[in-house]
This record gives C-alpha cells, sequence and structure tokens, in this order.
C-alpha cells in the first residue's frame, strides 16, 4: 500500500492564479499515477501525477497530465464528469467505511459523492457545496503535444471537518485518472486495484496520506 505525507504550506495573501499556486507548490514531490490495472483492455497509459499540501483552510491538489485527446465537455455539477478528461480524488475520514468521490475534469466542472461502496447509499453533494472548491486550470498544445494542469482547493468545511480533526491523522484516499468517453478509455490508479473490471468505488484498495 502507497504512502504519502502531505505538507502543509501557507498560502495567505496568494492570489488564486494557477502560475502563483503552482510556484507555491514547486518544491513537493511529485506522485506517479501510472498504476493500470485493467490494461490488457484498455492499454492506453496517459502520463499523471499529482502533488498534495494543505494549510488552515483545506486541502490543494495539483495535477498534470499528459494525453492524446483532451475532452471538457461537461459545464454543470454533477454531470458525467467521467467521461470528459477527468481525474479524482476518493477519500475516507472514517477507516473506509465512508468516501467522499471527487471528480474533476479538465473545464474544472465538479461532480461530488458521499456514502459506502454500496452504490445505492451513495449522494451527491449540491451544486452550491461543489462550487466551494476552486478549480484553476491551464491547458496548452505544444507541437502536438496536449497538456494539462490543474489545481484543486478544497475547503475542509466541505466535509464538515477542521484542520484540527485532520491535522497528524493518517487518512485512507486514492487519485485517479479518467476518460470513459475519450477514444481511448483509460482508467489509472496511484494505489493498485485488484478487481476484475475497472471499479475505483473500492476503499479496500485506497492508499494513505498522513498530514
Amino acid at each position: 500500500m502507497k504512502r504519502r505525507t502531505v505538507k502543509k504550506l501557507d498560502f495567505t495573501g496568494i492570489e488564486l492564479d494557477y502560475s502563483n499556486l503552482a510556484n507555491e507548490l514547486n518544491e513537493l514531490d511529485w506522485n506517479a499515477i501510472d498504476e493500470a490495472p485493467w490494461k490488457a483492455e484498455y492499454p492506453y497509459t496517459p502520463q499523471a501525477k499529482f502533488q498534495i499540501a494543505y494549510d488552515q483552510n483545506g486541502i490543494y491538489l495539483h495535477y498534470d497530465i499528459d494525453e492524446e485527446f483532451v475532452k471538457g465537455e461537461f459545464i454543470r455539477p454533477n454531470e458525467n464528469i467521467w467521461e470528459d478528461s477527468c481525474v479524482e480524488f476518493f477519500v475516507s475520514f472514517d477507516g473506509r467505511k465512508t468516501y467522499y468521490n471527487l471528480e474533476f475534469n479538465v473545464l474544472g466542472t465538479g461532480l461530488i459523492g458521499y456514502g459506502t461502496a454500496e452504490k445505492s447509499s451513495r449522494n451527491r453533494l449540491s451544486a452550491e457545496e461543489i462550487l466551494t472548491v476552486d478549480a484553476i486550470s491551464q491547458i496548452k498544445t505544444v507541437n502536438g503535444r496536449k497538456n494539462w494542469k490543474q489545481i484543486l482547493i478544497i475547503p475542509f468545511s466541505l466535509f464538515g471537518l477542521t484542520i484540527a480533526d485532520i491535522e497528524g491523522k493518517t487518512i485512507a484516499a486514492n487519485f485517479y485518472k479518467c476518460g470513459d468517453g475519450l477514444p481511448n478509455p483509460h482508467f489509472l490508479a496511484w494505489n493498485n486495484i485488484e478487481n476484475s473490471k475497472p471499479n475505483f468505488h473500492l476503499p479496500e484498495f485506497f492508499g494513505e496520506i498522513i498530514f
């Protein structure tokens, strides 16, 4: 099982601009989202990696993606985000009993659900709650190579928590890259999943992040 220590940073007074935030995160290690549990059926594996940090108010995720096609169709919260160029963060604060799934496409459109791994128990957060997550994206095509980057700022309040509930704790989480509706669908994970069919909703295969 993979583990990652999450560093605390101070973003006080930093303008919510991609370059400024990326510069603040510059010294952090990158983590590869490079496990391809279903590679036999879905052989395409884009390059995907992330950085993670936190401050007094929330979690900062920085994704860097190289892929052959970039698709951003869905524009409203809780639409079919996973069909676009999509990054996902699943996190459990109660020992894997329940978890949140945060899914964002290249446009910064989000879907967030909560509940147990039993899909009938899961509920979507409201559009108002999802929009409390700031998403700053950058996309470019240079010499035919497409790259997009995204920084998500996820307030602890989204989870009904404060920094006191997080700091010093080890929390179960996994990070994903997918694109079900792209010409070459793909399903990549940070911590590997052992399952016969693509399924990210398996908290027993989450790794650990230590605040």
